[in-house]
């Protein structure tokens, strides 16, 4: 991070209190307000007062996690279970990669789709009642496709997966026979 943008960026203090100090503005603020931050696309940095530790990451999952309680959750279920089963696992990395990429594709097909609007609508964006009407009209079409999209993209984690099993293979057989794990079921 340049220190362009580290100056640029909004300093926030977490207290033993639990309270949050916004060095911007010179007073508290709560976690309401820095969900605001975060929907108004600012950059800010979370840190521990007295240790400068970085809290930012613990502050926006304290955000998520009161979405999640309050309203219509985002994730069901089996859906946070299986990302709690890739912490630890030697996917993690590629798993948390595979999730930014796809929110990210995401993002970028609704900004697209949000460009074009302002064509149909006199160059003005989609506002949140029209999002509604139109996701009401066109959300089976939308999920359709990202549903293709997400087989799509399984297909290819699939063969990916395959290639690099292959690889390894190759890679120990020259020096170190393969021998599968023995079927333990076998006796």
């Amino acid at each position: 991070m340049t220190s362009a943008k580290k100056s640029a960026e909004r300093l926030i203090k977490k207290y033993p209190n639990r309270r949050l100090y916004d060095t911007q503005t010179s007073s508290y603020i709560t976690l309401t307000d820095v969900k605001q931050l975060v929907l108004d696309n600012e950059d800010f940095t979370v840190v521990d007062a007295k240790t400068e530790e970085d809290l930012t990451r613990s502050i926006l999952l304290q955000i998520i996690l009161e979405e999640e309680a309050n309203g219509a959750p985002m994730f069901s279920s089996s859906a946070l279970s299986q990302i709690i089963r890739y912490y630890g696992h030697a996917m993690q990395g590629m798993m948390g990669s595979y999730l930014e990429k796809n929110i990210q594709a995401f993002i970028d097909i609704q900004n697209k789709l949000t460009e074009n609007s302002k064509e149909l609508y006199g160059g003005k964006p989609f506002n949140p009642e029209t999002w509604t009407q139109f996701m009401n009209v066109q959300g089976p079409m939308m999920q359709g496709m990202m549903g293709n999209y997400i087989e799509q993209s399984k297909a290819l984690f699939l063969q990916m997966q395959e290639q690099m099993q292959s690889q390894a293979k190759n890679m120990f057989s020259g020096s170190f026979p393969f021998v599968p794990p023995a079927d333990k079921t076998k006796k």
